[in-house]
């Protein structure tokens, strides 16, 4: 046996990454496919000693480009040309496999089916015939219990049979032909006659003609396309496409790709007909009595609003902890710096530049991980499918899908998320409208870097009822959500939605070994981003708020301010030395804040805080909210430090906001806007509805521009500021006028 690849295909939801990992273990590697931004896991699989790699292909449900999932698992069949596709089937769900094991088998490609789950099969009554669906497929068929391990070495065993029969030439590649009836045959062979005949069409090997004839009756965007390039052949076949669609429209009401669709799930029943027994309680089971009150039109948004509160609580009081943790770490290594660096530009750079920046992103990474953890879980369990299908006709008012409620729960639809992994979840959205609709409004979101400015906000100005108006925070990034939604859906975005069909899984309690998995390449993400975008970010912004430096004569005057305070306290008479010292601290702490403001002021964000006052000061912003809200455009992270810095008071560390119910207004950044007369409940509340909306940070963009295109990363930060703008001008002028 040699050396070979193998794809590993399946449904969502079918336990494929169980099967992954359960073949691979720690042995795996991440990329993408090339030319689209879907993630590519690879493993390292020992079959007989010889090391084959495992490639496991995005779960699917078939083989038509509507999504960029499916055009990854297609385009690496059919042009990569593994060795074998090992496609994995829910035991108890095969009908629903059957389909994509088919399609597959259209391209010619070597299978291994492995229904997984059989210990779910059996406690529902079930039974599969395995040796004669074996026949019936012309495949071999392996039964497994992916989360325990049962048949795994029958597993290897077969696996390693069937790659040296095809190694050997003993199995030849032979596409599967369907009968797709009467109606579609007859065109079906007229269509492979013109592609086999065709120069274009013969030379790609690797689409068997049939198959491409097929993909024609579904309208295949993606084979269309490739058809195009040779107009005399693509208009021929597209006029016999036309010919047996007016016929299937006047005779069976229904478009020749739903004709397809039928044969092809008629062809899994027949076959399936004395292979699958199922006893009539089979379909009785705990799924669809935890459903009935789950998914109950009352109890089920009850339930799962309560779900995500407690995810929401769980996140912040198990990681409070950990948090704090890493923020004394970081606040350990700053201080080794300062005290064992000369003071100059050199040391301000890595204290307050890298560690400050960087440490306070990586303070939120026990956060993430915690949260992620416990998404994963809902995820996993089945119980994530639910709320897209509860949400589903909310949603769908707005322009949206049910599912994209998952990908706004990621970016922030419980605060604490990250619209970077939000925006990419959206790859599940087959409608393009649907997806960049969504994608364009998760920034709109809580996310993790915009909870501390909130929550620092509250606590100055709403004491007695910080939490309501985090809440409302909350409430309003969805609000905006789905009006955003409806106006892009309306002009822009405009069209038709898809339809929303959803594989409710049964529930599963999920591997300790998935999900930490599943945990760790997001949080893997977050902080890899802390040590590239964010560490270029936060000196940018230290360089910003250093340079230009005060002339020397300045300096020197502020030197001399600061030894006459010394003098003057000096001078007075205290009780005891220590109340000296104190003062003499406090006033030199307070003349060092000034130059410092002085200092920034002078700066080139300073500047352009000033230059842009005349255009912020209807919305209640002065030149030092200005900086902080230029520098949330690179990273809604430093918002907070920014601020802090500005108003000279140093570093500000978020997490000191992180508990609204014992941080005092009266300290620390949130006492001293308080005491700005400049600031008040108006221009508060603006001034967190500007961060909620406005230019997502440049990551997000960055993501945004490769998942949609740059055309919408770039309208992104235009209408999003825009629109920022307008609403933080309206509530601080409607404040003024009415409050």
């Amino acid at each position: 046996m040699k050396p070979c690849t193998i794809a590993l295909a399946g449904n969502p939801n079918c336990g494929k990454s169980t099967i992954f990992n359960l073949l691979t273990g720690a042995h795996q590697r991440v990329g993408n496919y090339p030319g689209i931004t879907v993630e590519k896991l690879e493993g390292t699989l020992k079959i007989g000693g010889v090391a084959c790699t495992l490639v496991d292909l995005p779960g699917t449900y078939s083989l038509t480009a509507y999504s960029p999932e499916e055009l990854a698992a297609r385009n690496f069949l059919l042009q990569e040309k593994p060795s074998l596709a090992v496609i994995v089937a829910e035991a108890a769900a095969i009908e629903r496999a059957l389909s994509l094991v088919l399609q597959v088998q259209e391209m010619g490609v070597p299978i291994l089916l492995v229904l997984n789950m059989l210990d779910e099969m059996r406690a529902k009554g079930i039974s599969i015939d395995m040796e004669k669906l074996s026949a019936s497929l012309g495949a071999p068929v392996v039964g497994v219990v992916g989360r325990t391990g049962e048949g795994k070495e029958n597993l290897l065993a077969t696996l390693q049979d069937t790659i040296e029969k095809v190694q050997s030439g003993a199995i030849t590649p032979k596409p599967l032909h369907v009968a797709y009836g009467s109606d579609l045959d007859p065109a079906l062979q007229e269509m492979e006659s013109l592609l086999e005949k065709d120069d274009f069409w013969s030379s790609r090997k690797e689409c068997p003609p049939r198959w491409v004839a097929v993909k024609y009756m579904e309208q295949d965007a993606e084979v269309l396309k490739q058809g195009a390039l040779c107009p005399a052949c693509h208009e021929k076949l597209m006029a016999i496409v036309r010919k047996v669609g007016e016929h299937t429209r006047k005779t069976l009401s229904t478009p020749p790709d739903a004709v397809v669709t039928d044969q092809r799930y008629g062809f899994v029943n027949a076959l399936l007909k004395d292979i699958v027994s199922r006893p009539d309680t089979a379909r009785y089971g705990i799924t669809q009595k935890l459903d009935k009150v789950l998914t109950n039109a009352l109890l089920g948004p009850i339930i799962m609003l309560a779900v995500l509160y407690g995810l929401f609580w769980l996140t912040i009081e198990l990681g409070a902890a950990p948090q704090g943790w890493v923020e004394e770490f970081f606040d350990w290594l700053k201080d080794l710096t300062e005290n064992s660096m000369a003071e100059g530009d050199l040391r301000s750079l890595l204290a307050d530049g890298i560690i400050s920046g960087v440490g306070g992103v990586l303070s939120f990474a026990p956060l993430i991980l915690i949260m992620f953890f416990f998404l994963s879980f809902l995820e996993d369990s089945g119980y994530l499918a639910r709320m897209a299908y509860m949400l589903d006709r909310i949603f769908r008012m707005f322009g949206l899908h049910g599912a994209s409620v998952v990908p706004f729960i990621i970016a922030g639809g419980i605060p604490g998320g990250c619209a970077v992994p939000g925006v990419m979840a959206t790859r599940t959205l087959r409608s393009p409208k649907e997806r960049i609709a969504t994608i364009l409004t998760a920034p709109f979101l809580s996310c993790g870097a915009k909870t501390p400015v909130f929550l620092m906000l509250s606590i100055a100005f709403f004491t007695q009822s910080a939490n309501a108006v985090m809440f409302g925070i909350t409430l309003a990034g969805w609000a905006f959500v789905l009006l955003v939604s409806l106006f892009l859906r309306k002009t822009m975005l405009s069209g038709a939605s898809m339809p929303f069909v959803m594989e409710l899984p049964p529930y599963r309690v999920p591997t300790l070994l998935s999900l930490c998995m599943h945990t760790w390449e997001r949080v893997w993400m977050y902080v890899r981003k802390a040590g590239t975008v964010i560490l270029v970010i936060s000196i940018l912004i230290w360089a910003m708020m250093t340079y230009p430096k005060l002339p020397e004569s300045t300096l020197a005057k502020q030197e001399q301010e600061i030894a006459q305070a010394e003098e003057a306290v000096k001078a007075k008479t205290f009780a005891s030395e220590d109340e000296r010292q104190k003062a003499l601290k406090e006033a030199k702490e307070d003349l060092e804040n000034q130059h410092a403001e002085e200092a920034l002021a002078n700066s080139v964000a300073g500047r352009m805080g000033k230059a842009l006052e005349t255009v912020s000061t209807p919305a209640g912003f002065d030149w030092r909210t200005n900086i902080a809200l230029i520098g949330g455009f690179a990273a809604k992270e430093v918002v907070i430090s920014t601020l802090g810095t500005a108003y000279s008071l140093g570093e500000v560390d978020p997490g000191e906001y992180e508990d609204a119910a014992e941080a005092s207004p009266t300290e620390g950044l949130a006492g001293k806007l308080a005491a700005d007369p400049k600031w008040n409940k108006g221009s508060a509340l603006a001034f967190m509805l500007f961060v909620l909306l406005y230019a997502p940070c440049f990551v997000t963009v960055a993501v945004i521009g490769r998942e949609a295109g740059w055309k919408w990363a770039a309208f992104s930060m235009v209408f999003n500021t825009i629109l920022a703008y307008g609403v933080a001008v309206l509530v601080n002028q409607l404040w003024k006028a009415f409050v």
